[in-house]
Formats: C-alpha cells, structure tokens, sequence
C-alpha cells in the first residue's frame, strides 16, 4: 500500500484529492495538510511514501517543504502539484530533487500512475515544463535575486545593505544590473517580470 501525505491549502481541492486517491486499490492517503509548516510535521510523524504539494501554501510554499525534505534526509518522494508552469519554479523543485512535477489540468488517473511511477524508482515532470525550461533560463546571479527579494519585502536599500553585508552603494549596482537584464524600467516593474517567470 502506498502511503501518501497531501498538502494543498484549498480545502475543496485537498478533499477531492484524498476521497479519489483513496479510491486506488494499492493507494491510502493518510494525512491532508493546509499549510507548508503542517506538511514537514505530517511527513515528519507520518512517514508516508509519497508527499504532494501545492507551491503556493501559507507559512512555506511547497519548494520550502521540499527543500526542507531533502535537506533533513527523508525517504519520502516528493511530487509537485501546481498550476504555475513557470520556468523558474521548475528550476527551484529539480534543484530540490522532487520526483515529480505535475500541473493540476491532468487527471486524477494520470496522478496515480505518476505516484506509481515514482513509487518504482522513475521521475515524473509535465513535458510543457520540460519544454519551458529550456526557453527561460533565470539570468539572476543568486545575490541579486536575494537582493530583489529583500526589495520585494518592502525593504529600503539601506536595510538590504545591512542585511547582506554590504554597502548601499553595493546594493544599488545590483539592483540596477537586475534591471539591466530583465529589461525593466524599475524596481516594481522588475520585481513583477522575476515573480512571473518564478525567479524570485
């Protein structure tokens, strides 16, 4: 049998998900989680052989989760389960050594062979995202990505300075090398450019 964790914080969706899955002879889904933080304590206390996760979820996105995963050494298989084809997000969860990378559109028979899959050793990712990610590399060094997220935060250069350990003159090339190569006007235009593609 095979033991699957699900984290999704659209309870409609996570419902739906476990009742179906549940139907699968070989499959019994046996914790549902609404945010990231539940996730790592279900996979935690759980042990299940397979964990499925939405990226966007409160308290850590399902990369987080993954990261944290592979970082503490479980043995657990990680699938991605998202809307978002983007690049960059893709790049991220390969990176994290997920199993798998599906997009919601499919069927619920496609997500059981893809656990089963998985399940024997295989890595299951959506060909659309295979296809992307040779289109979109990420052209952010990862300093100026942590530079751009920090902005995204709300954070002034001189607060992004102190953080990084850096002079705000130092914080200000970054950001305007940012600019440079995502061809944006400013800031708030780069900051949205790099969260659609998944850069940051």
């Amino acid at each position: 049998m095979i033991r699957i964790v699900i984290a999704e914080d659209q309870r409609i969706l996570r419902g739906a998900l476990g009742t179906l899955l549940d139907f699968e002879e070989d499959m019994k889904v046996v914790g549902q989680a609404e945010n990231g933080e539940q996730a790592v304590s279900l996979v935690r206390d759980l042990r299940p052989d397979v964990c499925i996760l939405d990226i966007e979820m409160p308290l850590k996105s399902g990369l987080e989760v993954a990261d944290e995963l592979q970082e503490c050494g479980s043995p657990c298989k990680v699938i991605i389960l998202t809307t978002f084809a983007r690049p960059g997000f893709f790049e991220r969860a390969i990176k994290a050594k997920v199993h798998g990378y599906l997009l919601k559109d499919g069927s619920i028979d496609d997500l059981a062979a893809a656990i089963r899959n998985v399940m024997r050793g295989k890595r299951e990712f959506a060909p659309e995202l295979i296809m992307n990610s040779y289109h979109d590399d990420n052209p952010l060094t990862e300093r100026e990505q942590e530079v751009l997220k920090l902005s995204a935060d709300g954070k002034t250069s001189k607060e992004i300075a102190a953080e990084l350990y850096l002079s705000p003159g130092t914080v200000r090339n970054y950001m305007s090398e940012v600019l440079q190569k995502v061809e944006a006007k400013n800031k708030v235009e780069a900051i949205s450019i790099c969260r659609e593609k998944g850069w940051i």
